[in-house]
């Protein structure tokens, strides 16, 4: 009876609107009486339909969440060489200008000696700064061993031929001291770089250990640096030149404490006058000023100079990665320096990364970027919030003029809220 009484209800509120605010004038199939049993059939269905499963309900859809980067080793004054390994990575086109197709292009140093190509190569990183930075790119720019030599005024490695290139020997010391070159040295570049592969990790360059854990970093073991509360504490890649050295005493916080002994000693050796260039002169060394962490910084077990992890057996340094990776809150390492003329070298199935393979002529190695594309997709239909089940997964490949090859391709699975980003 009661569904009964509810649908009589339902048929006389609609009588009464309808002549009470004259429908059947607007609408004059209201007032035909055949037309009656499609609009009970109507109001019954609107008043009784049964509630949409859950099952069947439509999902908000989570975006999955991408991102692509691609790294440069040693250029080494070979300009027609670097574009054409950033064009066929797709990282510029074949004007040298930005495509767009990267979110985060990196280049690990050295883009300094043997070649003549010093002025157009800075030049066109710089250009190629500005472009990705209009179009939400970002660039990474390093110094290596080879930069801060030519600061310090060691100039063993440089060619009469691309001295010509700056017109003068106090030229080009200007043009790397406070000139253009040294100033966007100061302003652009890094000895060392850590790149979160998801925003939940904050921005390029943002301390690790956090801020809260910083006054105790040196004390703790490296299995207290994994937080399971933060299933991607160590997504995460570092960058730099020559390689983290186990026992170098500046990692944490990384990459600001490196980065910012390496902004100290620039600074004294732009500011001081610049000595006469090593050879034929005597080597200047460094600043007389100079502190022990800027000494160390500069030494062979330095970020700029060390060669451990391209050198040493896979048995030492597959047992001492891990530590390091937990430290600067990284899942793997990635360096140039030590070349490797037929490609790029993955060791300790991809957590440490070598990709100088002697682009420059000088070397005549393998034409080559190191590609990652990243992704965390989110499993629909399982969890909300932070019981969110999300895909992550990376792919790393090494790209050569004629093929790629995938180095690494980890895939696991992480619960949390990552909707936002």
């Amino acid at each position: 009876m009661s569904i009964l009484r509810t649908l009589l209800i339902a048929v006389s509120v609609v009588l009464y609107l309808t002549y009470t605010l004259e429908l059947h004038l607007l609408f004059p199939d209201l007032a035909d009486i055949r037309a009656w049993p499609h609009l009970l059939s109507a109001v019954f269905f609107f008043v009784f339909k049964p509630p949409i499963p859950l099952s069947t309900r439509p999902h908000v859809h989570v975006q999955p969440f991408t991102r692509h980067i691609v790294a440069v080793g040693d250029l080494h004054g070979d300009l027609p060489n670097a574009r054409r390994v950033l064009n066929f990575a797709g990282v510029a086109d074949e004007y040298g200008n930005w495509t767009g197709d990267t979110d985060f292009f990196v280049q690990t140093g050295d883009i300094i000696d043997r070649g003549d190509d010093t002025i157009l190569l800075f030049q066109w990183m710089d250009r190629l700064r500005i472009q990705a930075s209009s179009t939400g790119g970002v660039m990474l720019s390093h110094l290596g061993n080879h930069e801060w030599m030519n600061m310090i005024g060691d100039w063993r490695y440089v060619y009469p031929t691309e001295i010509k290139t700056f017109g003068t020997v106090a030229a080009r010391q200007h043009a790397l001291s406070t000139g253009h070159i040294g100033r966007s040295w100061a302003a652009n570049y890094t000895t060392a770089s850590r790149l979160p592969l998801h925003p939940s990790l904050g921005a390029p360059n943002a301390p690790y250990p956090p801020h809260l854990y910083q006054k105790d970093a040196d004390e703790r073991a490296y299995y207290e640096y994994y937080d399971d509360k933060e299933p991607l504490s160590h997504s995460a890649l570092s960058f730099v030149h020559g390689g983290l050295s186990p026992t170098y005493k500046d990692l944490t916080p990384f990459p600001t404490k490196i980065n910012e002994v390496s902004a100290s000693l620039m600074a004294k050796l732009q500011r001081r006058v610049p000595p006469p260039p090593h050879p034929p002169n005597p080597y200047p060394g460094l600043p007389i000023d100079s502190t022990q962490q800027e000494i160390e910084l500069y030494d062979g077990n330095g970020p700029l100079w060390y060669r451990g992890w391209a050198l040493e057996s896979d048995e030492k340094i597959c047992s001492e990665v891990e530590e390091v990776l937990a430290k600067t809150g990284t899942r793997r390492m990635i360096m140039g320096h030590t070349p490797d003329l037929q490609g790029i070298v993955a060791r300790c199935n991809g957590k440490v990364i070598i990709i100088d393979t002697g682009i420059s002529h000088a070397y005549g190695g393998a034409l080559s970027a190191l590609s990652i594309h990243y992704t965390l997709t989110p499993v629909l239909g399982n969890g909300s919030g932070k019981k969110q089940r999300w895909i992550e997964r990376e792919i790393v490949s090494a790209l050569y003029p004629d093929r790629q090859e995938v180095l690494v391709e980890d895939e696991r699975e992480v619960l949390g809220d990552f909707s936002g980003f």
